[in-house]
């Protein structure tokens, strides 16, 4: 039995190849044991620092990457300790077999680890959506999904950098000084959608307006549906889509409407020139206490403005709380009835402009 062990096939010996492959099989059948174990350690550890650390979400994200990646180092670091029998090393395009497997097993490893950081980019995104009772704001949410994509691709480009690198053993430092010299000219071609991406950037940080808010911008007026890295959709009031550059909703002066504390009514009265001044104030004070029984309003300015030589001028300024739009029409309106009605009343009429 032990000359069996001892027989020499292909450079090693029956044992070494019985070990090799005992040792592979063991970590492939365990690989969800040390993988969850692994992640356990990793739980208690991230659990001191972040308290609502989700341990389910992590465990099932992590462990399938982290398994594979574990069975092809322990493969890589056994096999490697055999010698690779002469007989099989047959040249492929000028390249020795062992180096292509070899190379396409340091491919399969960073592949894996790359794998595993980018599941974990997905859990940490995950983990920072689920801080506010799992309802973060739409700007937030928006930020957490650009940034982990953003963090994906960076992750992919490194990760193709180093399978150039260590599998195939190619110079990168020229692939750097080739893409720099590319990028430059890429992002000469490309400004106005550099300056765009940037002032995405601005509006996730600075929050100058968020998904669901009304705004006004140049000629355009509607509800924020969606912030992108180019450009910004809007939905106007008569329901059309409009996409406005990101660069032009940071650069022009924008009014955000769902942030006003207040909302400001304002009507002019142009009363005939031959009113009775005693007609004139009881519509004035009439108007004031109906002012003042409207809910909404907090604060208003009743008064005769300017006499002029064919007409009293009366201003009636009024802002309200913050109240929808619609609510805003119908306070409007309804003053506005009021002004008519009590016109009406009094006999008061309206100057005729020149």
């Amino acid at each position: 039995m032990r000359e069996f062990f001892h027989y020499v096939i292909g450079n090693n010996t029956i044992g070494a190849y019985l070990w090799t492959l005992g040792i592979i099989l063991f970590v492939f059948f365990l690989k969800k044991v040390f993988s969850r174990t692994i992640a356990s350690l990793l739980c208690r550890a991230f659990s001191r620092i972040w308290p609502n650390f989700d341990t389910k979400t992590f465990v099932d994200l992590v462990i399938p990457p982290l398994g594979i990646f574990l069975v092809i180092t322990v493969s890589i670091v056994t096999l490697y300790r055999l010698h690779f029998p002469q007989q099989l090393d047959i040249e492929l395009y000028k390249y020795k077999l062992h180096s292509v497997l070899l190379a396409l097993a340091i491919l399969l490893q960073i592949g894996a680890f790359i794998w595993l950081i980018l599941r974990s980019i997905d859990f940490i995104a995950v983990l920072l959506q689920q801080q506010r009772a799992g309802q973060p704001a739409q700007s937030e949410y928006q930020l957490i999904v650009f940034f982990r994509d953003f963090l994906k691709v960076i992750v992919i480009i490194v990760g193709g950098m180093l399978i150039l690198r260590f599998s195939f053993g190619y110079n990168i430092s020229t692939l750097l000084t080739g893409l720099s010299i590319v990028g430059a000219a890429i992002a000469l071609a490309l400004r106005e959608s550099l300056e765009n991406l940037i002032a995405s950037f601005v509006i996730f940080f600075d929050k100058p307006f968020t998904i669901g808010d009304f705004v006004k911008v140049q000629t355009v007026a509607g509800n924020v549906e969606r912030i992108g890295l180019r450009s910004t959709r809007i939905r106007t009031a008569d329901k059309s889509y409009v996409t406005v550059p990101n660069k032009q909703m940071v650069d022009s002066i924008l009014d955000n409407v769902s942030l006003r504390t207040q909302l400001r009514g304002f009507t002019e009265l142009n009363l005939h020139v031959h009113t009775p001044p005693a007609r004139a104030e009881q519509l004035l004070q009439d108007l004031r206490g109906f002012l003042k029984e409207q809910a909404d309003v907090q604060n208003f300015t009743v008064a005769l403005s300017d006499i002029r030589p064919n007409t009293i001028v009366a201003t009636v300024e009024y802002f309200t709380r913050a109240i929808p739009n619609d609510r805003f029409v119908a306070l409007r309106q309804s003053v506005n009835f009021f002004v008519l009605r009590r016109m009406e009343e009094l006999g008061i009429q309206i100057a005729v402009q020149p």
